[in-house]
Protein backbone atom coordinates (compact mmCIF):
# COMPACT_ATOMS: atom_id res chain seq x y z
CA UNK A 1 0.00 0.00 0.00
CA UNK A 2 3.07 2.63 0.65
CA UNK A 3 3.66 1.88 -2.75
CA UNK A 4 0.95 4.25 -3.65
CA UNK A 5 2.17 7.27 -2.02
CA UNK A 6 5.58 7.00 -3.93
CA UNK A 7 4.92 10.20 -5.90
CA UNK A 8 4.67 12.11 -2.90
CA UNK A 9 7.61 10.55 -1.54
CA UNK A 10 9.68 11.01 -4.17
CA UNK A 11 8.32 15.04 -4.38
CA UNK A 12 9.21 15.39 -0.79
CA UNK A 13 12.96 14.18 -1.08
CA UNK A 14 13.75 15.37 -4.57
CA UNK A 15 12.62 19.07 -2.73
CA UNK A 16 14.93 18.75 0.07
CA UNK A 17 17.75 18.05 -1.81
CA UNK A 18 17.41 20.62 -4.39
CA UNK A 19 17.20 22.83 -1.64
CA UNK A 20 20.49 22.04 -0.32
CA UNK A 21 22.14 21.78 -4.23
CA UNK A 22 20.48 25.45 -4.92
CA UNK A 23 21.69 26.83 -1.40
CA UNK A 24 25.09 25.38 -1.73
CA UNK A 25 25.99 27.07 -5.08
CA UNK A 26 24.38 30.51 -4.78
CA UNK A 27 27.09 32.99 -4.87
CA UNK A 28 28.24 35.13 -3.67
CA UNK A 29 26.86 33.99 -0.34
CA UNK A 30 28.72 36.20 1.73
CA UNK A 31 31.20 34.07 4.46
CA UNK A 32 30.16 30.67 3.43
CA UNK A 33 31.14 27.96 0.86
CA UNK A 34 29.71 28.69 -2.65
CA UNK A 35 30.49 27.51 -5.96
CA UNK A 36 33.24 30.14 -6.38
CA UNK A 37 34.93 29.68 -2.82
CA UNK A 38 35.75 26.53 -0.20
CA UNK A 39 37.26 26.56 3.06
CA UNK A 40 40.28 25.08 3.62
CA UNK A 41 38.84 21.59 5.60
CA UNK A 42 35.00 21.84 3.61
CA UNK A 43 34.83 22.45 -0.17
CA UNK A 44 31.85 22.82 -2.28
CA UNK A 45 32.48 19.06 -3.81
CA UNK A 46 31.99 18.31 -0.08
CA UNK A 47 28.19 19.97 0.04
CA UNK A 48 27.20 18.80 -2.96
CA UNK A 49 28.24 14.57 -1.72
CA UNK A 50 26.38 14.75 1.63
CA UNK A 51 23.65 16.06 -0.54
CA UNK A 52 23.60 12.90 -1.96
CA UNK A 53 24.38 10.86 1.17
CA UNK A 54 21.53 11.58 3.12
CA UNK A 55 18.95 10.54 0.33
CA UNK A 56 18.00 6.95 2.22
CA UNK A 57 17.47 9.12 5.48
CA UNK A 58 15.31 11.79 3.97
CA UNK A 59 13.42 8.69 2.53
CA UNK A 60 12.85 7.15 5.82
CA UNK A 61 11.74 10.66 7.59
CA UNK A 62 8.78 11.46 4.48
CA UNK A 63 8.50 7.45 4.67
CA UNK A 64 7.55 8.10 8.72
CA UNK A 65 4.91 10.86 7.85
CA UNK A 66 3.28 8.75 5.39
CA UNK A 67 2.83 6.07 8.18
CA UNK A 68 1.58 8.61 10.69
CA UNK A 69 -1.03 9.50 8.15
CA UNK A 70 -2.14 6.09 7.72
CA UNK A 71 -1.72 5.47 11.25
CA UNK A 72 0.81 3.16 11.17
CA UNK A 73 2.89 4.47 13.31
CA UNK A 74 2.36 7.11 16.21
CA UNK A 75 4.31 10.50 15.99
CA UNK A 76 7.33 9.45 19.05
CA UNK A 77 7.84 6.44 16.43
CA UNK A 78 8.97 9.07 13.87
CA UNK A 79 11.90 9.37 15.67
CA UNK A 80 13.24 12.32 14.49
CA UNK A 81 17.00 12.56 16.41
CA UNK A 82 17.48 9.33 15.03
CA UNK A 83 16.99 10.14 11.69
CA UNK A 84 19.17 13.54 12.15
CA UNK A 85 21.88 11.38 13.49
CA UNK A 86 21.47 8.66 10.66
CA UNK A 87 22.26 11.28 8.31
CA UNK A 88 24.77 12.63 10.18
CA UNK A 89 26.48 9.10 10.05
CA UNK A 90 26.06 8.77 6.42
CA UNK A 91 27.04 11.95 5.41
CA UNK A 92 30.41 11.01 6.87
CA UNK A 93 30.70 7.75 4.99
CA UNK A 94 30.58 10.01 1.60
CA UNK A 95 32.83 13.11 2.18
CA UNK A 96 35.91 14.22 3.85
CA UNK A 97 35.27 17.84 5.02
CA UNK A 98 33.66 19.46 8.04
CA UNK A 99 30.26 19.60 9.40
CA UNK A 100 28.11 20.13 6.04
CA UNK A 101 24.96 19.59 6.53
CA UNK A 102 24.02 19.02 10.78
CA UNK A 103 21.75 22.20 10.85
CA UNK A 104 20.19 21.99 7.82
CA UNK A 105 19.11 18.29 8.68
CA UNK A 106 17.79 19.25 11.85
CA UNK A 107 15.61 21.46 9.88
CA UNK A 108 14.36 19.17 7.19
CA UNK A 109 14.04 16.02 8.71
CA UNK A 110 10.79 17.46 10.24
CA UNK A 111 10.18 19.27 7.06
CA UNK A 112 9.97 16.12 5.50
CA UNK A 113 7.92 13.91 7.52
CA UNK A 114 5.21 17.01 8.01
CA UNK A 115 5.03 17.30 3.83
CA UNK A 116 4.24 13.73 3.13
CA UNK A 117 1.66 13.89 6.40
CA UNK A 118 -0.09 17.12 4.69
CA UNK A 119 -0.35 15.92 1.39
CA UNK A 120 -1.54 12.18 2.26
CA UNK A 121 -4.05 13.93 5.03
CA UNK A 122 -5.08 16.99 3.36
CA UNK A 123 -3.61 17.25 0.17
CA UNK A 124 -2.90 20.89 0.57
CA UNK A 125 0.43 21.54 0.87
CA UNK A 126 -0.30 24.55 2.12
CA UNK A 127 -1.05 23.29 5.35
CA UNK A 128 2.20 22.54 5.32
CA UNK A 129 3.17 24.84 8.44
CA UNK A 130 0.53 23.85 10.93
CA UNK A 131 1.46 20.31 10.39
CA UNK A 132 5.61 20.82 11.65
CA UNK A 133 4.50 21.06 15.13
CA UNK A 134 2.75 17.78 16.20
CA UNK A 135 6.12 16.04 15.04
CA UNK A 136 8.62 18.55 17.01
CA UNK A 137 6.73 18.09 19.90
CA UNK A 138 6.50 14.51 20.13
CA UNK A 139 9.69 14.60 20.20
CA UNK A 140 11.25 12.28 22.90
CA UNK A 141 14.26 12.24 25.54
CA UNK A 142 15.68 9.36 23.00
CA UNK A 143 15.45 11.96 20.02
CA UNK A 144 17.45 14.06 22.26
CA UNK A 145 20.17 11.85 23.13
CA UNK A 146 20.06 10.56 19.34
CA UNK A 147 20.62 14.29 18.03
CA UNK A 148 23.75 15.06 21.13
CA UNK A 149 25.34 11.78 19.35
CA UNK A 150 24.97 13.75 16.45
CA UNK A 151 26.75 16.76 17.46
CA UNK A 152 29.77 14.81 18.40
CA UNK A 153 29.81 12.99 15.32
CA UNK A 154 29.41 16.59 12.99
CA UNK A 155 31.77 18.19 15.53
CA UNK A 156 29.48 21.66 14.38
CA UNK A 157 32.13 24.87 15.11
CA UNK A 158 31.37 27.32 17.71
CA UNK A 159 29.50 24.95 20.56
CA UNK A 160 31.19 27.16 22.79
CA UNK A 161 29.50 26.14 26.68
CA UNK A 162 26.14 26.04 28.09
CA UNK A 163 25.10 26.06 31.45
CA UNK A 164 21.78 23.48 30.66
CA UNK A 165 22.89 20.15 29.65
CA UNK A 166 26.01 20.81 28.47
CA UNK A 167 27.11 18.65 24.48
CA UNK A 168 30.14 18.30 26.22
CA UNK A 169 29.84 17.29 29.42
CA UNK A 170 29.08 13.39 29.56
CA UNK A 171 26.86 13.78 32.64
CA UNK A 172 23.78 15.55 30.34
CA UNK A 173 23.36 12.40 28.25
CA UNK A 174 23.08 10.39 31.78
CA UNK A 175 20.61 13.67 33.51
CA UNK A 176 18.41 13.67 29.79
CA UNK A 177 17.73 9.54 29.99
CA UNK A 178 17.11 9.99 33.88
CA UNK A 179 14.56 13.09 33.73
CA UNK A 180 12.95 11.83 30.00
CA UNK A 181 13.85 15.43 28.69
CA UNK A 182 12.69 15.74 25.39
CA UNK A 183 14.35 17.29 22.13
CA UNK A 184 11.91 19.93 22.40
CA UNK A 185 12.36 20.82 25.69
CA UNK A 186 16.19 21.25 24.97
CA UNK A 187 15.44 23.43 22.16
CA UNK A 188 13.45 25.55 24.14
CA UNK A 189 16.12 26.68 26.62
CA UNK A 190 18.46 26.41 23.80
CA UNK A 191 16.17 28.72 21.42
CA UNK A 192 17.67 32.04 22.99
CA UNK A 193 20.99 31.60 21.58
CA UNK A 194 20.51 29.30 18.79
CA UNK A 195 18.05 30.37 15.80
CA UNK A 196 17.83 26.44 14.48
CA UNK A 197 16.55 25.69 17.98
CA UNK A 198 14.49 28.23 17.79
CA UNK A 199 13.20 27.65 14.19
CA UNK A 200 11.48 24.52 16.37
CA UNK A 201 10.28 26.31 19.11
CA UNK A 202 8.78 29.17 16.86
CA UNK A 203 7.24 26.51 14.00
CA UNK A 204 9.61 27.34 11.15
CA UNK A 205 8.53 31.62 11.90
CA UNK A 206 12.07 32.69 10.24
CA UNK A 207 11.47 29.89 6.97
CA UNK A 208 7.60 30.64 6.34
CA UNK A 209 7.18 34.15 7.31
CA UNK A 210 10.75 35.87 6.25
CA UNK A 211 12.90 33.24 3.66
CA UNK A 212 10.02 31.76 1.95
CA UNK A 213 7.39 34.80 1.17
CA UNK A 214 10.71 37.12 0.13
CA UNK A 215 12.27 34.41 -1.98
CA UNK A 216 9.13 34.33 -4.40
CA UNK A 217 9.33 37.75 -4.34
CA UNK A 218 12.60 38.40 -5.45
CA UNK A 219 12.50 36.23 -7.79
CA UNK A 220 9.03 37.41 -9.02
CA UNK A 221 10.78 40.67 -9.50
CA UNK A 222 14.34 39.36 -11.09
CA UNK A 223 13.67 36.22 -13.11
CA UNK A 224 16.95 34.93 -11.55
CA UNK A 225 17.29 32.20 -9.44
CA UNK A 226 21.32 32.97 -8.35
CA UNK A 227 19.70 36.51 -7.20
CA UNK A 228 16.57 35.29 -5.51
CA UNK A 229 18.77 32.97 -2.99
CA UNK A 230 22.03 35.03 -2.41
CA UNK A 231 19.03 38.06 -1.78
CA UNK A 232 17.15 35.49 0.89
CA UNK A 233 20.30 34.62 2.54
CA UNK A 234 20.96 38.82 2.86
CA UNK A 235 17.09 38.96 4.10
CA UNK A 236 17.70 36.51 6.83
CA UNK A 237 20.85 37.66 8.08
CA UNK A 238 19.95 41.52 7.88
CA UNK A 239 16.64 40.85 9.84
CA UNK A 240 18.61 38.08 12.82
CA UNK A 241 21.86 38.06 13.66
CA UNK A 242 23.07 34.80 12.93
CA UNK A 243 23.63 32.67 16.00
CA UNK A 244 26.65 30.58 14.71
CA UNK A 245 28.77 33.85 14.45
CA UNK A 246 27.51 35.45 18.02
CA UNK A 247 28.74 32.11 19.28
CA UNK A 248 31.90 32.15 17.67
CA UNK A 249 32.85 35.42 18.65
CA UNK A 250 30.13 37.49 20.35
CA UNK A 251 26.35 39.36 19.55
CA UNK A 252 27.80 42.61 19.02
CA UNK A 253 30.17 41.08 15.95
CA UNK A 254 26.85 39.37 14.91
CA UNK A 255 24.56 42.62 14.75
CA UNK A 256 27.46 44.70 13.03
CA UNK A 257 27.73 42.07 10.17
CA UNK A 258 23.68 41.95 10.12
CA UNK A 259 23.46 45.62 9.35
CA UNK A 260 26.28 45.19 6.95
CA UNK A 261 23.89 43.02 4.96
CA UNK A 262 21.10 45.26 5.21
CA UNK A 263 22.94 47.97 3.77
CA UNK A 264 23.98 46.05 0.96
CA UNK A 265 20.60 44.78 -0.05
CA UNK A 266 18.96 48.76 0.16
CA UNK A 267 21.86 48.92 -2.34
CA UNK A 268 20.73 46.69 -4.54
CA UNK A 269 22.41 43.82 -3.73
CA UNK A 270 23.08 41.64 -7.22
CA UNK A 271 20.82 43.59 -9.35
CA UNK A 272 23.00 46.96 -8.93
CA UNK A 273 26.78 47.35 -9.58
CA UNK A 274 27.46 49.15 -6.31
CA UNK A 275 25.21 46.53 -4.24
CA UNK A 276 27.57 43.36 -6.22
CA UNK A 277 30.59 45.13 -5.51
CA UNK A 278 29.92 45.45 -1.73
CA UNK A 279 28.59 42.06 -1.76
CA UNK A 280 31.88 40.91 -3.03
CA UNK A 281 33.95 42.43 -0.33
CA UNK A 282 31.50 41.07 2.43
CA UNK A 283 32.37 37.78 0.76
CA UNK A 284 36.00 38.02 1.31
CA UNK A 285 35.43 39.97 4.69
CA UNK A 286 33.54 37.53 6.29
CA UNK A 287 36.47 34.34 5.13
CA UNK A 288 38.91 36.45 7.55
CA UNK A 289 39.90 35.44 10.92
CA UNK A 290 39.58 31.31 10.46
CA UNK A 291 36.04 31.87 9.13
CA UNK A 292 34.45 32.70 12.94
CA UNK A 293 32.52 35.16 10.34
CA UNK A 294 30.62 32.62 8.39
CA UNK A 295 27.22 32.88 8.89
CA UNK A 296 26.08 29.53 8.94
CA UNK A 297 22.60 29.52 10.39
CA UNK A 298 21.79 31.75 8.04
CA UNK A 299 22.67 29.19 5.41
CA UNK A 300 20.79 26.65 6.88
CA UNK A 301 17.73 29.23 7.14
CA UNK A 302 17.98 29.68 3.73
CA UNK A 303 17.94 26.08 2.72
CA UNK A 304 14.80 25.29 4.61
CA UNK A 305 13.18 28.44 2.93
CA UNK A 306 13.89 26.77 -0.34
CA UNK A 307 12.93 23.38 0.45
CA UNK A 308 9.21 25.06 0.86
CA UNK A 309 9.42 27.52 -2.24
CA UNK A 310 10.05 24.28 -4.13
CA UNK A 311 7.26 22.23 -2.86
CA UNK A 312 5.42 24.87 -3.48
CA UNK A 313 6.25 24.84 -7.55
CA UNK A 314 9.41 27.19 -6.63
CA UNK A 315 11.75 25.86 -9.88
CA UNK A 316 15.10 27.18 -11.17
Amino acid sequence: MLKNFENIINRTVQSAQLAMILEVSAYPKPGNVHRTADFSDTKYEHFLASTVAVLPHLRKAALMGVKVALTKANLPQVRIGNLIKEGVIETAKWQRGGNTNLGILILIIPLATATTYTLIKYKDIRRLRENIRPFTTATTHIDAVDLYEAIKIAKPGGLGKTDYLDVTDPNSIKQITEQKISLYEIFEKASSYDKIAGEWITNYSVTFEVGYPYLQRIYKETGDVNTAIVHTFLKILSMFPDTLIARKTDLNTAQKISKKAKQILELGGLTTKRGTKLLWEFDRMLRKKSNKLNPGTTADLTTSSLMVAILNGFRP
